[in-house]
């Protein structure tokens, strides 16, 4: 394409470098989701407002960030590794132009951790500029890949993300919106998608509802519409939350305003569970429900369930605030800040060549020795993963001082991986799917310990046929393709 045609107009590209060294994060023994998404329809200052709803949704993805804008006839594209105010700063924002904008940030599942798999994706092909960003994963992305490949489509990146592009382009749809449902119908998996042409924004959810989307409106600038992965980000720019983008459900928001479409056959809903214990904000809403409160009623059955004689109970912070308060609650005992997380570690750190015992764990967290020294404690987390982060924090309790440590999780054990949007390690990696609860107390050296059952974490968020629990169950919403049992087999599962 010459210079005249091009349409798309990358700005400080990033050095071809692999980005964060992934081993050496600190004892970080959560899921992680993949990513959060951001896009603005008209407003003045699209870049801007993107900037700040990647900023709210940061805790979904601290990889990498990218925002791509539109004047109505080029496309503008900054991505960077980092967090999102390390990757921008005003004169960049300066350098995005126009009233249209998306954003994304990424924690990696599919693709790996590299500049060239950072979102959003924008490209030049014959029916103008398409940009795209994406949070979930597609289970049939290798075999479409391949298929594509074997036409002689050239791919750029590792991610799931790139297929839609490929699709798109490749209809022989006329509107966006058509082609972009054509694609659709070829696609399985967890989605929640933007797309953005030089005159559109397009918002889609996958036939489950799997991973989260909703839709917002900032009314004091001409009623400019907004969608983002969690209505938290929207309220840092003062926009109202309107509803949530239903399960297989298509928006496009252009000039003639906004529009709702059903391109994909209805199928039972299956909002992932651990959005509720562990990867939305507290402050967000889903699916018209308070993730704070919902934490905090799982606290509340955790203690009706696993019920122990204690002084004092305290959270992992932050993800086990909620719920410690709702267990502490529920058993009339106090509940106490025991352990302070520090929020200035970053994603390295040099390690003192002297041995400090529990150095990683300390990092990020220290003990308030007055609440736990001569105390029948009680900790909370969310979840267990691999089980070395919980012992280490067992054992820095007591050495703080605590009499016994009971440890108590405010969801089931995690016993399967997750193929949906999240990084999860192996099967084997699990402890809890080759491990007895006996077992795992052993590990952790706690006194006892109790995981909400899955019973009962279904019963408090009113039933379990509009969740998707596999992580816990085994019980995966979305049928395997044959490379998707290859690589199961691989890796353990």
């Amino acid at each position: 394409m010459s210079d005249a045609k091009r349409r798309l107009v990358v700005l400080d590209p990033a050095p071809a470098s692999a980005g964060p060294d992934r081993s050496a994060e600190i004892d970080d023994d959560h899921f992680h989701d993949q990513c959060g998404v951001f896009g603005v329809f008209d407003h003045p200052e699209a870049a801007n407002m993107t900037y700040l709803g990647l900023h709210a949704l940061q805790h979904r993805g601290q990889e990498s960030a990218g925002i791509v804008t539109t004047d109505g006839e080029k496309l503008y594209a900054h991505r960077a590794m980092g967090l999102v105010q390390d990757s921008f700063n005003q004169e960049q924002l300066g350098h995005l132009p126009g009233r249209i904008a998306i954003g994304h940030v990424r924690y990696s599942t599919a693709g790996g951790s590299h500049i060239k798999n950072a979102q959003p994706i924008a490209v030049d092909y014959a029916r103008g500029s398409l940009a795209v960003c994406h949070n979930g994963n597609l289970t049939n992305a290798e075999d479409i890949r391949a298929e594509l490949e074997a036409r002689g489509s050239i791919f750029q990146s590792g991610t799931d993300t790139e297929v839609f592009v490929h699709l798109v382009a490749a209809s022989k749809e006329i509107a966006i919106e058509d082609r972009i449902a054509d694609a659709l119908t070829k696609v399985k998996g967890a989605y929640s998608l933007l797309f953005m042409t030089e005159e559109a924004v397009i918002a889609v959810r996958d036939p489950m509802g799997i991973r989260p989307l909703c839709l917002g409106i900032l009314s004091s600038k001409r009623d400019a519409h907004v969608v983002a992965s969690e209505p938290c980000a929207f309220d840092l720019i003062g926009a109202e939350y309107v509803r949530d983008v239903e399960p297989g459900e298509m928006i496009v928001i252009d000039a003639t305003g906004m529009r709702s479409m059903r391109p994909l056959p209805p199928a039972p809903p299956r909002m992932c569970v651990f959005e509720y214990v562990y990867f939305a904000r507290p402050d967000s809403k889903l699916g018209g429900r308070s993730v704070y409160d919902t934490r905090k009623a799982l606290g509340r059955a955790l203690a009706k369930e696993h019920p122990v004689e204690c002084d004092v109970v305290v959270p992992v912070p932050d993800s086990g605030v909620p719920a410690a308060i709702g267990y502490a609650a529920a058993r009339n005992v106090p509940f106490e800040m025991g352990l302070m997380r520090s929020h200035y570690v970053g994603r390295t750190f040099i390690e003192p060549q002297e041995s400090i015992r529990h150095f990683g764990v300390r990092l990020k967290l220290s003990p308030v020795e007055p609440v736990l020294r001569g105390k029948r404690v009680v900790v909370i987390d969310d979840s267990i993963v691999r089980g070395t982060t919980s012992r280490k924090i067992v054992k820095m309790v007591r050495d703080a001082g605590a009499r016994e440590v009971h440890l108590r999780i405010s969801s089931p054990p995690t016993q399967w991986p997750c193929y949906y949007g999240i990084d999860t390690p192996t099967r084997r990696e699990l402890i809890a799917s080759s491990h007895s609860v006996e077992e795992i107390t052993r590990y952790v050296t706690a006194d006892s310990l109790g995981y909400l059952s899955l019973d009962g974490m279904i019963d408090t968020l009113g039933g379990g046929s509009s969740f998707c629990h596999a992580c816990f169950s085994g019980q995966y919403a979305i049928p395997f393709t044959a490379a998707n049992r290859r690589q199961m087999r691989l890796v353990g599962v």
